[in-house]
């Protein structure tokens, strides 16, 4: 029986432990689709305890204990952190072959130096031990950022954000670089047109304007992107259920907008066309400015309506949505390319049934321009374990060229998140250590090893242009 977490731990050949020892493990890394806040990184955080820096804001773990019948109040109420630890310590020895029990174990492991598994019993020594460390300097979060060698994090930002601290991390003496990811989805929501219009409200004071009309408001957007660019942003991102096939007028546009901003519910049609004309038109900014695009397709969020009511959005609720993609997507992509304004473009997809289609559709748009122009995206949410990312592995190598993959993001909340980096290492060397193994790849080590370091660090570090003025 092999140990648990070993240092070959998802390396079951010897090609595959070379080629991640050699090659992989001590790589950077390259995060350009996270959600951490940028004020903890420009203010280098300290925790208090490890509930906060693990626990507050990780829906991850929050769905495990609610699955696991843990009271609301021990996962988002007004329990102690000791005991929301001592709850999720509890919880943890029932999440056997969930991802979360390899997650939680490398964490203690990589950033804490704990080897013990977590359960009931274990808590209480793994908690204060954790604190004490969470209290010296090394445990800040540029210590912590150092020790997993980042070197680079996109982090996700409205374009109503001020970005003060990114502008302050820019002035300073770190290291990594910390850049804004523009992310324009609440300029998008209609559906809800009290929240819509204080959207409009809050995006008007990013610039010191009251927005009147649907020109002003695409003006101020323009101004937010191009503000966006100015602060180092070379990458846009957004969270869509799907594409729509349909047309628009600007007139429509208009008297959507109006309808709106004046508190009326806008049509499910009206709804599409508003949706797709400004994802669009940031598509041709995208492309002005030589930024990657990023679309982030099929979840179906905030279903449980009473828990949306009580704690607000991104707290647990969402899943897998089954919504057509191929059509629409292939429409949008085909509108931007047949005029030559399609940028470096990212696709992901949360339903796995769509692994096929975004495997190929990415083939129909790669113009030979340059290696890799638009990228299927690594196993994104509910398919970001082992299964999901070797599903996604191999059906990219199957139908298109792993070997020019942008590799891994946390898409995390937690600056303990980073050993998922590791983790899809891990998973990308046995794979090939195991092929290579059995005949079916050519021996060649020091070929296989140079894919596998672009793949993990080299093809990102060459896909973006972070570094053009």
């Amino acid at each position: 029986m092999k140990k648990f977490l070993s240092p070959d731990f998802l390396l079951n050949t010897e090609t595959g432990r070379q080629l991640y020892h050699d090659y992989a493990a001590d790589l950077p890394i390259i995060d350009y689709h996270c959600h951490l806040p940028p004020k903890e990184i420009a203010e280098n955080h300290s925790y208090q305890n490890i509930t906060e820096i693990w626990l507050r804001g990780d829906h991850y773990k929050w769905r495990a204990m609610r699955i696991n019948g843990i009271d609301e109040s021990f996962v988002t109420g007004a329990k102690s952190d000791w005991e929301k630890f001592l709850k999720w310590a509890e919880t943890v020895p029932f999440t056997l072959r969930n991802p979360l029990y390899h997650w939680t174990h490398l964490e203690l492991q990589r950033y804490f130096g704990i080897d013990k598994i977590l359960n009931e019993g274990s808590a209480k020594g793994i908690y204060e031990t954790c604190n004490q460390k969470l209290q010296t300097p090394e445990f800040c979060v540029h210590g912590l950022l150092k020790k997993m060698k980042v070197e680079v994090i996109g982090t996700t930002d409205d374009p109503s954000d001020s970005l003060e601290y990114h502008q302050a991390m820019g002035k300073s003496d770190l290291q990594i670089k910390v850049l804004p990811s523009f992310r324009p989805d609440q300029s998008m929501a209609i559906a809800d047109p009290v929240r819509f219009r204080d959207y409009v409200g809050k995006l008007g004071k990013s610039v010191n304007i009251s927005i009147d009309s649907f020109l002003q408001f695409m003006d101020v957007l323009k101004n937010r992107h191009d503000f966006f660019h100015s602060m180092g942003c070379r990458v846009s991102d957004h969270g869509l259920e799907r594409f729509y096939e349909v047309e628009w007028s600007e007139s429509e546009l208009k008297s959507i907008f109006d309808k709106v901003v004046s508190g009326k519910i806008p049509e499910h049609l009206e709804i599409r066309k508003f949706q797709s004309a400004l994802l669009l038109q940031f598509a041709e900014w995208d492309f002005e400015k030589n930024w990657v695009q990023q679309y982030h397709l099929g979840a179906l969020r905030n279903n449980n309506s009473r828990m949306l009511g009580l704690l607000g959005p991104d707290t647990g609720w969402d899943s897998i949505g089954d919504f057509s993609q191929a059509g629409a997507l292939s429409s949008f992509l085909n509108s931007l390319d047949k005029n030559n304004r399609l940028a470096k473009t990212i696709l992901y997809n949360n339903n796995p049934s769509d692994n096929e289609v975004m495997a190929t559709m990415i083939g129909n748009f790669n113009d030979g321009t340059m290696a890799g122009k638009v990228q299927w995206g690594s196993a994104w949410w509910f398919m970001d374990q082992k299964e999901g990312m070797t599903r996604q592995l191999n059906a990219l190598s199957n139908m298109g060229l792993i070997s020019r993959f942008v590799g891994m993001i946390t898409d995390s909340r937690s600056f303990l998140s980073f050993p998922r980096h590791e983790y899809f290492r891990r998973i990308l060397c046995g794979l090939f250590g195991e092929e290579i193994e059995k005949g079916e790849l050519p021996g060649d080590i020091e070929w296989t090893g140079r894919l596998i370091r672009d793949i993990c660090y080299f093809n990102a570090r060459n896909y973006f242009n972070w570094n053009e003025k």
